[in-house]
């Protein structure tokens, strides 16, 4: 596919800032994992881990299509920031945060290649969609039975 018309260079600056923010994610879910105590334990760490563990997917599939324009990925790591808070409310509020970085992130791209590169295009909005959802889950599990 041809790649006329598109900024190739910040496209992939773009592609190393989602894979930065998505290998943060992968550290960020892993760490708050082993950070959970209490009754629903067992629920919640499955949760993080399969989050660890899609957030390393997409940050593959980033470093994949920046390989495919030809470029080097990123060894970068997106921003960690430890708040040393642990109660579940304000790890879903910091997983809130990232979720939204990662949004805005698949909407740079998405500006960048609409209308002029099909593949990467439909890649930003799947994307978009997907994070759209991470989001809508935390926000759920953030609201109180009945509300």
């Amino acid at each position: 596919m041809s790649n006329k018309g598109i900024d190739k260079t910040a496209v992939i600056d773009v592609l190393n800032e989602i894979m930065e923010t998505e290998l943060a994610g992968v550290v960020r879910y892993t760490h708050y994992s082993l950070m959970v105590f209490g009754y629903n334990r067992i629920p919640i760490v499955s949760w993080m881990r399969s989050q660890a563990t899609e957030s390393l997917s997409h940050a593959t599939e980033a470093g994949e299509l920046i390989t495919y324009l030809n470029a080097h990925p990123s060894l970068g790591i997106g921003a960690l920031l430890e708040t040393h808070r642990h109660d579940i409310g304000d790890i879903m509020k910091e997983s809130l945060e990232h979720e939204a970085l990662a949004i805005i992130a698949y909407n740079k791209l998405l500006m960048l290649v609409n209308n002029k590169h099909i593949m990467l295009e439909e890649y930003a909005r799947r994307m978009i969609a997907l994070e759209e959802l991470h989001l809508g889950e935390v926000k759920k599990m953030l609201r109180k039975p009945g509300e």
